[in-house]
């Protein structure tokens, strides 16, 4: 009996150690952790493409004006293969009007955020004046300046929108006499919603005041406020004449009272007076200095040197201006973004871009030919980690250069750009100023991907041009930069050259082909 005893507690003792055994296994091997993404979304009445950060796990969709922000119908969103939404998903009708949250899972949960971005243009102006209406959204607010002459109990409003395209403001105004003694309450409807809102009106002795100048290098632009519809304008000298210029009426922009001048043409590094004129009152005189022209190192790119497999464009010992994915490429093939000697002058080097499949047989990935002002910072698999920018306080207008193209038709296309395949390809140059304190960092991983948004709030200044026909001759393009201020400052500078525009989503024409040389940033207009 002992025997059998002992037996049954051996057998006993396995079956615990085995349970226990198969339990460690399990709990050893961890699921993959892969980031599910939202890929491609899509809604009505959008301005532009939605912004799909992967680092932060933020959609931004950008709408219209005429859209309904409380109630935005989605057209499309895609997301990773083998994911999910948890609960709710992106489809349907969203109130907008504030960030919404979604939860998508691949094994683990992710976080991610749904948010719009809505410009409305809205003004308010009365008649006699003086600058613009302060329009305070989140206060709702309108604040006029009179001169203190002015009869505040009888004021004429010429121009009020406060709200959407399609808002009504009740009572009716616009063309109406309204007492701004004591704040004028009205009411805005806007999609069936009624918000209330408050004008106030304000004096001041001054009848014309220079408001501030804004020195670029090449080009200066001075604001000014006076009452409407007196003859309003802008002067300007250099500090060492004594003669003042007026501008000419074609430089001048006037927004009721508020006015201002686009100097073009000034000297740079030098010292400058400029004031607001109305009739025969000035406003102060502002001093102001413009700034110098400043050029990308290397920009003819006649500096190139090749380490291994990857061609670098500085010189070996030289300085780094400019940097290409090479290093991203090298790791399946050769260099694709090569020095020529195919010059528009017959001599030096030009950047040569070629967009190619790299790899053995059907493994591998397109690869576009690029060059950009900034680093490649490290490889991230088969993609790429770059560093986007140099320092730069400048604020030029304008890029020219040479260029040539061949177009192949697209042959590779990820998610989302499908409807491409067979189309030509696009080459792109662009250029951005930013002021945030440190360089754009790109990454071209799908399960972290992170691109240039123009819109982005950090953004000064954007321009490209685009090409997406064969140029077998070299020839000049140039583009402007469109700034979104004049005052801001810049703290670096983006410029990028790609074969394939939509080369960061491994989009394009295996064989397109884009030469560059003699890139110059302009100053002036």
């Amino acid at each position: 009996m002992a025997k059998v005893s002992n037996i049954y507690y051996t057998i006993l003792a396995a079956i615990v150690m085995a349970s226990v055994l198969t339990g460690c296994l399990k709990n050893d091997i961890p699921y993959p952790r892969i980031q599910p993404n939202i890929l491609t979304l899509k809604v009505e009445h959008q301005s532009q493409g939605a912004q799909i950060d992967t680092i932060n796990r933020v959609a931004t969709v950008y709408l219209d004006e005429i859209a309904d922000i409380y109630n935005v119908n989605v057209l499309e969103c895609t997301i990773s293969g083998n994911s999910s939404f948890v609960g709710d998903s992106i489809c349907g009708t969203i109130d907008l009007s504030r960030q919404q949250y979604y939860i998508l899972k691949m094994y683990q949960e992710y976080v991610w955020t749904l948010k719009a971005v809505q410009n409305i243009d809205r003004y308010f102006t009365v008649a006699n004046q003086i600058g613009s209406s302060v329009i305070d959204v989140p206060g709702r607010r309108v604040v006029v300046t009179l001169p203190n002459t002015a009869d505040i109990s009888h004021v004429k409003v010429t121009s009020a929108k406060l709200g959407s395209v399609n808002s009504v403001i009740d009572p009716h105004i616009v063309g109406e006499f309204i007492d701004l003694n004591e704040p004028y309450r009205i009411t805005v409807s806007d999609y069936g919603r009624d918000a209330d809102w408050t004008v106030y009106c304000q004096t001041t002795e001054a009848t014309v005041t220079t408001v501030r100048a804004d020195a670029w290098t090449n080009v200066a632009w001075v604001y000014g406020e006076a009452q409407e519809g007196r003859d309003n304008y802008i002067e300007y000298r250099a500090a060492t004449d004594t003669e003042w210029t007026r501008v000419p009426q074609e430089w001048l922009t006037i927004n009721g009272g508020s006015f201002h001048a686009r100097i073009i043409h000034l000297q740079p590094d030098t010292d400058y007076l400029a004031r607001a004129v109305s009739e025969d009152e000035y406003g102060v005189e502002i001093e102001f200095r413009t700034g110098s022209v400043e050029q990308p190192s290397n920009s003819g790119f006649d500096d190139w040197w090749l380490d291994g497999k990857v061609w670098n464009p500085w010189a070996q010992d030289g300085s780094r201006y400019w940097d290409t994915g090479n290093k991203g490429a090298t790791t399946l093939g050769p260099s694709n973004s090569q020095p020529s000697d195919d010059t528009p002058s017959g001599s030096g080097l030009s950047a040569m871009l070629e967009t190619k499949f790299v790899g053995i047989g059907i493994v591998g990935k397109l690869a576009a030919g690029n060059i950009f002002a900034g680093e490649y910072v490290k490889t991230d698999g088969t993609n790429g980690i770059l560093s986007f920018g140099r320092k730069f306080s400048q604020r030029p207008t304008k890029l020219r250069g040479y260029y040539k193209y061949h177009s192949a038709a697209i042959s590779s296309t990820s998610a989302g750009f499908d409807d491409l395949k067979g189309r030509p390809d696009t080459c792109i140059v662009w250029v951005a100023l930013i002021d945030s304190n440190e360089p754009f960092e790109i990454r071209t991983n799908p399960s972290n991907r992170k691109l240039f948004d123009p819109n982005a709030s950090d953004v000064i200044a954007y321009g490209n041009f685009q090409r997406g026909t064969d140029q077998a001759q070299w020839t000049q393009f140039e583009f402007n930069l469109e700034y979104k201020a004049t005052n801001r400052v810049p703290n670096y500078i983006l410029i990028v050259g790609s074969a394939s525009k939509y080369g960061d989503y491994f989009t394009g024409g295996n064989g397109s082909v884009l030469y560059l040389d003699d890139l110059q940033l302009l100053y002036d207009y």
